[in-house]
């Protein structure tokens, strides 16, 4: 496995364990990340998608709300909504990275951690804000 797609499946756990447990967030990377034997670049940019990630919750989650059509935030899995925050973070904090492997990524991780109805939906609002974003020039 890729080390930026296993940096992504760490810090969409780490998001995981932050929301649903409701842990702080230098806790959940000390516990989580503290005794794993991984790879420098793995470690920090998972720790980076996920620290900013947190940092930026709820903006990131004002996006979800306004391309999820017909769903509420707190009525999407857990799994999904941190699948797409984290895929949106990326995509506006490190233009480096083209949209298309962001939103490939992320459809990888959902068809891992989720199913198959989650890929869609998953696809279909961050390609809803993609197209919303690219129509607005801002860095989506």
């Amino acid at each position: 496995m890729a080390s930026r797609r296993k940096a992504r499946e760490l810090a969409l756990q780490m998001l995981f364990q932050w929301e649903v447990g409701g842990h702080a967030p230098a806790h959940v990377v000390n516990t989580f990340l503290g005794g794993r034997r991984l790879p420098e670049d793995v470690v920090e940019f998972a720790r980076s998608l996920f620290e900013g990630t947190v940092a930026e919750a709820p903006t990131l989650d004002r996006l979800i709300a306004g391309h999820a059509e017909h769903w509420r935030l707190e009525r999407m899995a857990a799994v999904d909504r941190n699948i797409l925050r984290l895929a949106l973070y990326e995509l506006i904090r490190h233009p480096e990275t083209p949209p298309p492997v962001v939103i490939d990524e992320a459809l990888e991780i959902a068809r891992r951690f989720s199913g198959e109805e989650s890929v869609e939906f998953v696809n279909g609002v961050l390609d809803a804000a993609r197209k919303s974003h690219a129509s607005a020039k801002s860095p989506i």
